[in-house]
């Protein structure tokens, strides 16, 4: 039988490696394994309190119709108070389009911006579903790499020697504080960057999940600096702040006649964020600010135990991460010494490593080769699960049998096959 043929894009595309292990340990649990899941993204806590309560009535009263695809009117208002008090970005609604969550954003960005052939920079280690959404738009992914050296933080120097030395440079991408790594960059970082994009023909996307996770200094947002709104997409999110993952809630600050072609986009793509989840949010940001606060400062402590923990275990290095709930311990020594890649060391914790536990997180390759060596753990489950993830990766390293055993079934995961 004939049938069409995929395009190239369809046929090379990539997807974010969380989700994918994420449904391993799903299925390992539906079959009995008890998985302590470190892998994904989301928070423990429950959705805000008045984020909750908003929604439950929205949907009573019947807030479940298409709305303005822009968003709605008054969460834009609330939305641009929220930037301008908490970043000093001067921002009104007409600079805020809403969409769900903030991954949309990056396609939108690359569709505002990128035609094939153009050079976009991009550091590394690096979020997964940035090169899919350039691969898109038919553009040339630079990258440069984030270093333990400079605390993950960007090199300014790499931004001008890709403005140098790329005849098609167009794009930066920008994702701080910085998933996988926990990297913040500095206002003076931001100030640079903007100097050196200032009267070129170079966007910005800014991509800003973690806005209230920073646990030293505060969130700085490239667009405060001057001349920098006309060229910066940045994309927050309700899924971190607010614990509202499931709820797809997020949206985007910019030039207004760009945030007008993004508002096309959605129109044209997804319609529409449901109102009442725009609703929940506007109550989330109206009355949550304490509720929030209090919250990250758990995620803060449940950081700094993990830290700890790792800290414990022989060839491991973990530091404090400026921001994120993320750790990103440095496994290189007990990678060499098992001949094992950092991402099969990962899948040796769910997989192979105990036929009745396992421990669900990321190998650093999945963002990118500068993360090759590292694991990136999420601090998702209670602190006794986090003691137990730690203790469990200890006594795994050891299991020198198992290990070799899940190298032989599984042959790619060995260091130097790739």
């Amino acid at each position: 039988m004939t049938t069409p043929s995929l395009s190239a894009f369809a046929r090379g595309l990539t997807a974010e490696t969380a989700f994918d292990v994420l449904a391993v340990a799903k299925k390992l649990k539906a079959a009995g394994k008890d998985v302590i899941e470190l892998q994904i993204g989301d928070s423990p806590y429950p959705s805000s309190s008045s984020a909750l309560v908003t929604g439950k009535a929205a949907l009573d009263a019947g807030h479940t119709h298409y709305g303005p695809s822009m968003g709605l009117p008054e969460f834009r208002a609330g939305l641009s108070k929220l930037v301008r008090d908490e970043f000093g970005i001067a921002a009104g609604p007409e600079n805020v389009v809403v969409a769900p969550g903030a991954k949309p954003f990056e396609q939108f960005f690359c569709e505002l911006f990128l035609e094939p052939g153009d050079a976009v920079l991009v550091f590394e280690p690096a979020f997964p579903t940035y090169a899919p959404n350039l691969a898109r738009r038919g553009a040339a992914m630079v990258t440069a790499p984030l270093t333990p050296e400079r605390e993950f933080r960007p090199d300014l120097g790499a931004v001008e020697r890709f403005l140098r030395d790329e005849p098609r440079a167009k794009a930066v991408f920008l994702n701080s504080p910085h998933n996988p790594t926990g990297g913040v960059a500095s206002k003076s970082d931001l100030e640079g960057l903007a100097a050196l994009l200032r009267g070129t023909n170079v966007a910005l996307f800014s991509d800003e999940p973690y806005c209230h996770m920073v646990w030293s200094g505060r969130h700085h947002s490239p667009l405060a600096e001057p001349g920098m709104m006309e060229r910066t997409v940045a994309a927050y999110t309700f899924s971190k702040s607010y614990s509202m993952s499931g709820w797809r809630c997020g949206f985007a600050v910019t030039a207004p006649p760009l945030a007008d072609l993004i508002g096309k986009m959605i129109n044209t793509a997804i319609s529409c964020t449901p109102p009442f989840v725009q609703l929940a949010g506007l109550a989330a940001i109206t009355h949550d600010a304490a509720e929030r606060d209090r919250t990250m400062g758990e995620f803060r402590k449940k950081v700094e135990l993990l830290v700890r923990e790792l800290g414990t275990v022989p060839g491991v290095s973990a530091v404090m991460p400026v921001g994120t709930f993320y750790v990103f311990p440095d496994v290189r020594p007990i990678c060499r010494r098992l001949g094992i890649t950092s991402h099969g060391l990962a899948m040796y914790l769910l997989e192979g490593a105990d036929d009745r536990v396992g421990v669900a997180c990321l190998g650093g390759e999945c963002f990118g080769t500068a993360g090759q060596g590292f694991l990136r753990f999420s601090t998702a489950e209670p602190d006794d699960r986090l003691r137990a993830a730690v203790a469990f990766l200890a006594e795994a390293v050891t299991r020198t049998k198992r290990i070799e055993e899940y190298l032989e079934a599984h042959p790619k995961y060995r260091a130097g096959t790739n």
